[in-house]
């Protein structure tokens, strides 16, 4: 018996103490279908190594029994885990996710909690809310300098098992393979997955005429990177009391010649990826607005996340940065262009959010302080981020730019961005939004 128990809150985290091993129970109470429990056990980029790591019904342990999975009931699950072994292991953290397999979405699931135990605690997570997706990652067990803890994440998945395996790097065959004779039909991929080679490959298409050939080798998609970023930007926003909130968000982008390395190593394209998440999450129709500046600006088309891959490249290739929008750096062209939007064209009282990437070279001192003091009384903060040690002029002296009906910006700079984690991102992006979230609405700038 546990000697006390931690109940966690979204975003919370909690210490298993020292023991040896945990009953990891995921339950619920009521559910319009059965409901099918998963652990994957990925590494430090979230991945499994292997399909060997993915551990559900028709696989209960990993090659190790680190992790052994037992199943109830269409309503309850139970897992086995070797905490000791698990220490010595490469394995990063376990991540516990349910998917409805039938009709319906977590919004008509109840009672949904997932328990912790060991001989010294119980931790409890319960899913207070519903979420209008059909696949759920509940918890993830990680490790931590003081042992192991188990951090409460509630985050729903679009598209079911599949899009959720992929995320997690478990191969998934794309489609049936008609250049070789087909297999016998197999099961949907929610009512029984079936392993088409030695390896655990779960069935891409949820038909139950769907069939796999089983000398086919699966192609492995990742569809959805931004889906596990997204969950980075909800545990930000939890922690800023900010989830609930909605917002248009924009990113613009330094186009001009000395951003030459950072586009061809692929630095602009992830920086894109890591605000795309940001949009998908908090923006009021999952729309993220895309601006290129150099001595001109340019808009670009709306994109949402599920339009990410190769962005950068499509859109704004390497050569374009020669020639293309100039090779000045010419920051209120763009910010007017923005304050234009957002204000002229498509009023409204919710917020916007826009995030400005540059390396610096600012010299329009008196210009952008002055667009940025004209627009304090409109919905728009502006969050500007630094890339590299460079000349930020004005925008390093943001906190004491005068004139303003309050303060509508923040600045940060990054020697290199690839090595900042995507919490730390995540949370410096969001340091002074939700101050001027209330300042805003107190002074009906924005709706209530």
């Amino acid at each position: 018996m546990s000697s006390s128990t931690i109940q966690l809150i979204t975003g919370a985290n909690a210490p298993l103490g020292e023991a040896s091993t945990v009953k990891i129970t995921v339950s619920c109470k009521q559910s319009p279908a059965e409901l099918d429990v998963s652990c994957f056990m990925v590494g430090s980029d979230g991945k499994v190594s292997s399909d060997d790591y993915f551990v559900f019904y028709n696989q209960p342990s990993d090659p190790g029994r680190i992790v052994q999975f037992n199943p109830q009931d269409k309503l309850n699950s139970e897992f086995m885990i070797n905490l000791s072994a698990l220490q010595s292991s490469p394995i990063q953290k376990c991540v516990f996710a349910i998917t409805l397999d039938g009709p319906g979405t977590f919004a008509d699931v109840s009672g949904c909690r997932i328990t912790a135990a060991t001989p010294v605690n119980e931790v409890v997570y319960e899913i207070t809310e519903g979420n209008a997706e059909t696949s759920l990652v509940l918890a993830e067990l990680y490790r931590h300098s003081s042992g192991f803890k188990l951090r409460a994440v509630g985050r729903g998945f679009h598209g079911g098992l599949k899009p959720l395996a992929e995320a997690h790097g478990v191969n998934v065959a794309d489609e049936e393979d008609t250049s070789s004779s087909p297999s016998p039909a197999a099961p949907s991929v929610q009512a029984e997955q079936a392993r088409a080679n030695a390896s655990s490959v779960i069935e891409a298409s949820r038909s139950e005429a769907a069939s796999a050939s089983a000398s086919a080798a699966p192609t492995k998609i990742n569809l959805n990177k931004i889906d596990l970023l997204k969950q980075k930007v909800s545990i930000s926003l939890r922690k800023k009391n900010i989830e609930q909130e909605k917002a248009r968000v924009a990113v613009i982008f330094d186009a001009s010649g000395s951003m030459y390395g950072l586009y061809e190593s692929g630095v602009v394209q992830r920086a894109f990826e890591r605000v795309l998440a940001v949009a998908a999450s908090m923006d009021d129709d999952g729309m993220m607005d895309v601006w290129f500046f150099a001595s001109k600006s340019q808009r670009m088309k709306s994109v949402n996340e599920n339009e990410y891959e190769n962005y950068v490249k499509n859109t704004y290739p390497v050569p374009r940065l020669f020639g293309g929008l100039g090779a000045g750096n010419n920051e209120p062209v763009v910010m007017a262009d923005i304050i234009k939007k957002y204000t002229k064209e498509e009023p409204s009282s919710m917020p916007t959010y826009v995030v400005f990437f540059s390396d610096g070279g600012i010299y329009e001192t008196q210009k952008i302080s002055k667009l940025l003091i004209d627009s304090s009384g409109q919905n728009i903060f502006w969050q500007f981020v630094g890339l590299g040690n460079a000349d930020f002029g004005v925008l390093r002296k943001l906190d004491d730019l005068r004139g303003r009906v309050l303060d509508n910006a923040d600045f940060f700079a990054l020697d290199d961005l690839d090595k900042v984690s995507d919490e730390d991102l995540y949370d410096r992006l969001f340091d002074e939004y939700p101050q001027w979230l209330k300042d805003a609405r107190a002074k009906g700038i924005i709706s209530p």
